[in-house]
């Protein structure tokens, strides 16, 4: 990966910057000066203040949110300006707002990333990725298939970020035998978009995708008193994670349709590199030892701590990270490979994280939830239900999808038990649209690390991220209505 990705026409002289820049300012003048807001009032009648300090969190969300989809400035200069203002305006002290920048989870994207790069270095990347081909063979859609089953398939068994940056420099490999260079292309852009909404929705199906899923279920256990485990999540979980990955397949065969239907010669071309390669060198060895060794550590702990309540395991960080360190140490990385790491997609994330922890910490998050949530209690059970999925699929663009989940559950298994509503429905319909955010970069890693391949602005990300988001929200109203109740999961507190 290059860390030249902040370069885009995005970040031109042309009015546009200005006009959009000065936007996300206004509105965060706007809110910040307001008068104090009405607090927010649940069904049981309590209240929820929102304070100084979260109407400056609000104010400093819009000011992001509008940068970042605009790309006024390169997306992880907008994050050091996430720090920054909440600062410079006392919502939170330097010592929280700056800390979250080193958040274990940023870490984790930096260690997933890092094994990206010892894929690509050691070969491992363009072996695969001709083996693959040399299967899919030469038709586009094909390859837009296979790629996308592949990322799938490795988010049950590896975090979806991990995946994403180890299947990017694959894709990579497999752009430059399109025959148009580095030129941004229709097949470029549904490649790697795609690549990004696949590992989403492949990530929802176990609790190895992604942290999301485990802590939502301990989180769920400690407020609803229920226990699901890990093979009940993947029993509900699989039929929509693939029926997601194939109408997204059918979506960007349609919105992304590739310019050339075939890659004439690209079958042969594949055989005779991968040939050209040779055996299988030692480095490649290492690196696949290291890196599935890690694999296993996360996924045995994953299954242990479902099963084994008590069981406390490695934090995922710590495993990654070592593999890292290991990397250096055997020599299949050294100093100048640092060079290689996008600090721009490394920024992106750790302002994520500093505007979710503001939003959460100052109250503003769940003041937004309980105002949303109780506009919907005198509503049918579906409809209730629907909310409650709407609202965690938005706020899971803007900031973490633990923190989108944990503040949603509370208020929602509040009112449901009016409504007839179970726990469980809300539950997983909640984790299916918390994995699959699709309008801005910073709702998931997977996300940032295709953008890398600049093949796409932020805008289109997102204005293509809309018609995926109601798919998203068709197939979940599908689930909840037919599919799950078919299933066995029950759907209403008398089912």
């Amino acid at each position: 990966m290059s860390s030249d990705a902040a370069a885009t026409p995005a970040l031109g002289l042309g009015w546009k910057k200005y006009l959009f820049m000065a936007i996300g300012i206004i509105l965060f003048v706007i809110v910040y000066y307001s008068p104090p807001w009405p607090a927010a009032l649940d069904p049981e009648g309590k209240a929820f203040a929102l304070s100084p300090e979260g109407k400056g969190a609000l104010a400093v969300f819009l000011l992001a949110a509008t940068w970042w989809v605009f790309e006024v400035v390169p997306i992880g200069v907008t994050s050091l300006t996430i720090g920054i203002l909440q600062v410079l305006f006392f919502i939170r002290p330097a010592k929280d707002a700056f800390k979250d920048f080193m958040d274990p989870s940023v870490l984790f994207i930096f260690g997933s990333i890092v094994v990206g790069l010892v894929f690509t270095k050691t070969g491992l990347t363009r072996r695969i990725a001709y083996k693959m081909l040399g299967i899919v063979g030469e038709k586009t859609s094909m390859i837009y298939l296979g790629c996308f089953v592949l990322t799938a398939a490795l988010t049950h068994i590896m975090a979806h970020t991990a995946v994403a940056a180890t299947i990017y420099p694959l894709l990579v490999a497999i752009y430059a035998m399109y025959g148009e260079g580095d030129k941004p292309t229709k097949f470029g852009k549904g490649l790697f978009i795609g690549m990004a909404y696949i590992a989403g929705a492949g990530s929802i199906v176990t609790l190895l995708g992604a942290a999301r899923g485990a802590v939502a279920l301990g989180f769920f256990n400690e407020v609803a008193g229920k226990t699901v485990g890990f093979f009940e999540l993947s029993y509900y979980m699989a039929p929509i994670g693939w029926l997601m990955t194939f109408l997204l397949w059918g979506f960007f065969m349609v919105v992304m349709k590739p310019e050339k239907k075939t890659i004439p010669g690209l079958r042969e071309k594949a055989k005779r590199l991968s040939e050209e390669m040779g055996r299988i060198s030692r480095s490649e060895v290492i690196a696949a030892v290291i890196v599935g060794t890690a694999i296993l550590v996360l996924g045995v702990s994953a299954v242990m701590k479902s099963t084994m309540p008590d069981f406390t395991p490695p934090h995922k960080t710590a495993v990654l990270l070592t593999s890292t360190v290991l990397f250096f140490a055997t020599g299949l990385l050294d100093i100048n490979d640092l060079e290689e790491i996008p600090w721009n997609i490394i920024l992106l994330f750790a302002g994520a994280m500093s505007i979710g922890f503001c939003l959460w910490q100052t109250g503003a998050a769940e003041w937004m939830a309980v105002n949303w949530l109780t506009m919907f209690k005198e509503s049918t059970g579906f409809v209730f239900v629907m909310s409650i999925a709407f609202f965690v699929m938005m706020m899971t663009n803007f900031i973490m999808n633990v923190a989108a989940i944990a503040i949603s559950l509370p208020v929602a298994l509040v009112i449901a038990p009016y409504l007839g509503v179970s726990g469980e429905v809300i539950l997983f319909a909640s984790l299916v649209v918390a994995g699959m955010p699709f309008l801005l970069l910073v709702g998931a890693a997977p996300n940032a690390i295709a953008y890398d391949s600049k093949q796409f602005t932020t805008g289109e990300f997102f204005l293509w991220g809309i018609p995926a988001s109601i798919i998203l929200m068709v197939v979940t109203a599908f689930a909840v209505k037919v599919l799950w109740p078919i299933m066995g999961m029950p759907i209403s507190t008398g089912g």
